[in-house]
């Protein structure tokens, strides 16, 4: 018996460049089915960028039809607060686009997903782009690093889903 495909839509939140990746599961294995950036621009109205956020993942999911979205949690570094105050606008949008669209969303901190691909949660980009690459059979390393992050949330969801608690 063969188990059916499904989608996995993971997102890396940003306001300026938001990655993300879809990746199809199915029979033990887990392929790439379409990856990118959408832009909300680095100047301007928070508003129109963020309209134009929601409106590209709003795309993504009608054009993919995912099964779930994983994201990455809010984080903040004691430097920079400003950072996750605009990332927490730009996780809304998306979170709202995917509730739209009536799709569950599941939540990682970026250690976990670290964690689940590497076996620390303290990787590097680096080692993080290797784990994918490998994972998903990748000629090369996945680019930009927003992409990168994104494939691995979706991974890391992937292996999570089932997991008992």
């Amino acid at each position: 018996m063969t188990t059916p495909q499904a989608r996995i839509l993971g997102v890396d939140p940003g306001l300026n460049t938001t990655g993300y990746g879809v990746l199809e599961t199915g029979s033990g294995r887990v392929s790439l089915c379409e990856a990118g950036v959408v832009r909300g621009g680095d100047r301007g109205d928070i508003g129109r960028r963020l309209e134009k956020l929601h409106r590209g993942i709003a795309e993504v999911i009608a054009a993919f039809s995912p099964e779930a979205l994983a994201i990455e949690e809010l984080y903040s570094h004691y430097a920079r607060p400003r950072t996750a105050i605009l990332m927490g606008h730009a996780r809304g949008v998306i979170i709202l686009a995917a509730t739209q669209a009536g799709i569950p969303v599941h939540h990682y901190s970026a250690t976990q997903v670290k964690r689940i691909l590497t076996g620390s949660g303290r990787a590097s980009k680096g080692q993080v782009q290797r784990a994918i690459q490998r994972e998903l059979g990748l000629a090369g390393l996945p680019e930009p690093a927003d992409v990168a992050d994104a494939l691995a949330i979706a991974i890391c969801h992937h292996y999570l889903k089932n997991a008992p608690r």
